[in-house]
Formats: C-alpha cells, sequence, structure tokens
C-alpha cells in the first residue's frame, strides 16, 4: 500500500518574552493551515510577570518550556538558546518549515540562514515587527490577525479589527497587475495572491478587515470584476477617466485694468 502523504512538519519556537499568550489559539490555528507542528517549544523566564501568562496554556497546545533565568540585566539568554535550538534542529533534516514567534529584530539572521538551507520560515509577530525580520520570512503573519474577533456583523467586525483600511492594499495590488503583464488586463486572482505572497510576506487581507481576497479587492473599488460563469475569478484595473479640458468663454467680457492700465475715466 502507498504511505499516506503527510503535512509538513513543522518546529514552532515561540519567544515568551515577544508574544502574548493571547494570540496561542489563533497561533496553532494558523500554522495547522500550513502542517503539522512536530515540535512546540517556548523559551522565556516563566517566573517573569511578563511571560506568567504562558504557563497557564502550555499544557492546552502541547508546548514543551525552556526556563532561562535572567541572572544579568540587559542579556536575553532566551534568544540565544531559542536560536541554539533552532540550528539543533535545522541540521537534524527532520523538518520542512520552521515557525518563528516573535517580534524581535534579532531573529532576522536566524530566519535568513534556515532559508539558505532551502527550509521555509513562517513568522508572527505585532505590527510593529521591523521589516527586516518579516522580509526575511517567507510568509509573516501579524499576530494582531489572530486574536479572536467577538461575535458580531462582518462590517463591523472589519471596522473594529483591521489594521489599516482597505484602500490601503490598491497599490500593491495594481502593481502586481501591471507586473503580471496580461495582454488585455485581466488576470486571475489566484495568481494575484500567489504574487502578493512572493512580493510581500506580511501581505493579509484580514489586515484590512477581510477574511478572503476576493472580499478586499471588492471593496476596495479600484478593479474591475470578471465571474464568468465556469471560470475563475478575474480583475483588472479600472481605467481612469481623462479630465476634461477646460473650455475658454469667448463672449467673456475683458476684465477692466487686465494690463495693468486704468480705467478710462467718463
Amino acid at each position: 500500500m502507498p504511505s499516506e502523504l503527510r503535512s509538513p512538519r513543522l518546529a514552532v519556537l515561540i519567544d515568551a518574552d515577544n508574544a502574548s499568550a493571547k494570540i496561542a489559539d489563533g497561533l496553532f490555528e494558523e500554522i495547522a493551515k500550513i502542517g503539522e507542528a512536530s515540535v512546540r517549544r517556548i523559551y522565556g523566564d516563566f517566573s517573569n510577570a511578563r511571560s506568567r501568562g504562558w504557563a497557564d496554556i502550555l499544557s492546552k497546545h502541547a508546548i514543551i518550556p525552556q526556563q532561562q533565568f535572567a541572572y544579568t540585566t540587559g542579556k536575553n539568554a532566551s534568544d540565544i538558546t531559542l536560536v541554539i535550538d533552532a540550528m539543533d534542529l535545522l541540521h537534524s533534516g527532520r523538518f520542512d518549515g520552521f515557525c518563528l514567534v516573535s517580534s524581535d529584530s534579532d531573529f532576522t539572521r536566524l530566519a535568513a540562514r534556515i532559508r539558505e538551507q532551502g527550509v521555509d520560515v513562517f513568522g508572527f509577530g505585532e505590527q510593529k515587527t521591523p521589516e527586516s525580520f518579516r522580509q526575511a520570512c517567507r510568509r509573516f503573519v501579524y499576530t494582531e490577525n489572530l486574536l479572536a474577533v467577538p461575535a458580531t456583523t462582518q462590517d463591523a467586525a472589519a471596522k473594529s479589527t483591521s489594521l489599516q483600511p482597505p484602500d490601503a492594499a490598491t497599490p500593491i495590488i495594481k502593481k502586481v497587475i501591471t507586473q503580471m503583464e496580461s495582454e488585455d488586463g485581466w488576470v486571475a486572482l489566484g495568481e494575484v495572491g500567489r504574487q502578493l505572497a512572493n512580493l510581500a510576506s506580511d501581505f493579509d487581507p484580514r489586515t484590512f478587515g477581510f477574511r478572503k481576497l476576493s472580499d478586499l479587492v471588492r471593496k476596495t473599488n479600484s478593479f474591475e470584476i470578471d465571474e464568468s460563469k465556469g471560470r475563475a475569478m478575474r480583475i483588472r484595473v479600472k481605467p481612469t477617466a481623462a479630465p476634461s479640458p477646460r473650455r475658454r468663454n469667448p463672449r467673456r467680457p475683458a476684465r477692466v485694468g487686465a494690463t495693468g492700465g486704468s480705467a478710462p475715466k467718463a
């Protein structure tokens, strides 16, 4: 019998000092879309109030804590331990990808080194995460998008949770369509989504208040949409109307004194 296809093996390494425990449920739901979280480790000083929130949910998600006491102020032993473990796991050759959960730019070089080895890196951090770390990852997910949204209408939820307004996504979507160089301007939405992921590792429709790219595209009102029956959704940039030229009114009398002279006396 042929062996059953297995999901990609992932090593999940969490920086407890730079990630909130509130994201845990959403984090592992998101990771499950990518593959199997075979290794789940978290690094921090759990005697510190800042990391104590994770201690209450470790068993729920089968996360193995790596306790690191802060012996010296200003030195982060947790980061060093995480990097050492990551390199050990990388050289074991057992993993198809790494999930680095942190908003710390110190992990930029680690992400780049793992990718040099041909292994994917998925980053998870707050919107304040420096661009260097975000772009070092194959894909970067803002943890604000992983927080649970109260049950409410879709429009209200989008307004309350979106990190940016929908029209902020228009320039980058237009850029991707331009790069695809279609003869008639129409491009498949699925291909646009793949190109967006390649161009900007942190692009996510949820950042703009929508779970699907198609809903975001509609909301921007900047694109024409083709949903012909039996065909995948296509989009193209709406043409901009040329401004009408201003016409000079020939009957308009000349302004008195327009040439700098004085008006004639009666």
